[in-house]
């Protein structure tokens, strides 16, 4: 069973940046997808970044395109996200999740999922 564990989370301006951390235990798809997603109260939880795991490619939404990086530490075993550039609209609980196969947009797909992280970005 696969647990993902998220940190990193916190309070910034706008323009500042963070970086989340995602520490998977029990994950062993060698092709499998880890993604970000974020979710404010009552919306949907959307997706923001993922990584397939087996062949590297990633995946962005139009949103963070060119301020959000995700990228696999093999070293520590982690998922990061690095965000930069932060505004307000970046405020979210953020969340790790994993899959087996192909890259999904919907939460839905996703069969592991850490608590979150709040991300709050003040003006």
């Amino acid at each position: 069973q696969v647990q993902l564990v998220e940190s990193g989370g916190g309070s910034v301006q706008a323009g500042g940046s963070l970086r989340l951390s995602c520490v998977p235990t029990g994950y062993t798809y060698s092709s499998g997808c880890m993604a970000w997603f974020r979710q404010v109260p009552g919306k949907e939880r959307d997706r923001v970044a993922a990584m397939h795991t087996g062949s590297g490619l990633t995946y962005y939404a139009d949103s963070v395109k060119g301020r959000f990086t995700i990228n696999l530490d093999n070293a520590k075993n982690t998922l990061v996200l690095e965000l930069n550039s932060l505004g307000p609209e970046d405020t979210a609980m953020y969340y790790c999740a994993a899959r087996q196969g192909l890259c999904y947009e919907k939460s839905t797909e996703y069969v592991a999922w850490g608590q979150g992280t709040q991300v709050t970005v003040s003006s």
